[in-house]
């Protein structure tokens, strides 16, 4: 297992459930270091103090706010774990509510929370069947990292995962980015639904959804540690204007048919609706789809920030 991030409890009420905070996730990525190209010797960052012009050790760095350009206030390590601040130390649910209720993109990495005694285990099992029979998730906060947060509580395989979250002030507006008013038929909304049930799967397993360029970038280092010519790179399929929106979906179902039949297991396939000669007398409806996003443009604003 990763090793523990952070120790505390869970606070549900008057219930208390001591536990551990480990990674839920783990990156692949090949990383890089910074080298000299002329001898290839290493190239490394050094901690200067400005006043001395000298190189110090981690011994002899702590943490500071500048409170003007002469006066630092230093804060201690010590001092930062005793806030006060009931989150400092306990990560305290204040709400349950359904998952669908909470937008995607407030919800980011996660970790895994486990007992950290056998005397935490009972109260542990309760929260998780509770959360689990109730179909809600816990809206919590805790602070780490210098800063309160707000957290997502939810259950996976029988294990507590706790999502951090972004406050609603740290979500921008995405209303300055909609498109100009434009006119969609009927039958390209379900050319696009067709298409969607052509590329529907039921699990995000298989080699469609493997990291790619992790792997390019290691044939790379293979090819060269070998002294092998390096691998070629497919040639990019150059950008076409879509003239015909029909026709380009048809395209697009014709080819997930055909990786389909190389790859996962069949789905349900609908055919395309045959575009119409007439397309001018369906227009209306659009309008009204339109003239409900630019009510939806003006009406909408940030939300205040709350917990």
């Amino acid at each position: 297992m990763p090793r523990t991030i952070w120790s505390g409890a869970i606070s549900f009420g008057l219930v208390t459930v001591p536990i551990n905070v480990v990674g839920a996730t783990e990156d692949h990525s090949i990383r890089f270091h910074q080298y000299h190209l002329a001898d290839q010797g290493r190239i490394r960052y050094r901690k200067i103090c400005e006043l001395e012009d000298r190189e110090v050790s981690q011994e002899e760095i702590g943490k500071g706010y500048e409170l003007t350009k002469t006066q630092v206030i230093p804060i201690t390590d010590e001092e930062l774990s005793n806030l006060p601040l009931p989150t400092a130390k306990a990560i305290e649910i204040d709400a349950f509510v359904p998952l669908a209720s909470i937008d995607p993109i407030r919800i980011a990495e996660g970790y895994y929370l486990q007992p950290s005694s056998p005397v935490g285990a009972k109260p542990y099992k309760l929260l998780v069947q509770a959360l689990s029979r109730s179909a809600k998730v816990a809206v919590a906060k805790y602070a780490w990292s210098g800063r309160e947060r707000l957290g997502l509580l939810r259950v996976r395989d029988d294990v507590l995962v706790l999502h951090a979250m972004r406050w609603p002030d740290e979500i921008r507006d995405p209303t300055e980015l909609l498109p100009p008013p434009v006119q969609v038929s009927d039958e390209e909304i379900k050319g696009a639904l067709a298409l969607m049930d052509t590329m529907t799967t039921e699990s995000l397993e298989g080699p469609e959804f493997q990291d790619r360029y992790t792997e390019a970038i290691a044939q790379i280092i293979e090819a060269k540690r070998e002294e092998k010519p390096l691998p070629e790179a497919p040639a990019p399929e150059a950008p076409s204007q879509v003239l015909d929106l029909m026709a380009a979906l048809n395209a697009s179902v014709e080819k997930a048919k055909a990786t389909r039949g190389r790859g996962a297991g069949p789905a349900e396939v609908h055919e395309l609706p045959k575009p119409k000669k007439k397309a001018a007398a369906k227009k209306q409806p659009a309008k009204k789809a339109a003239a409900k996003k630019a009510t939806a443009k003006k009406t909408s604003g940030r939300r205040p920030r709350s917990a």
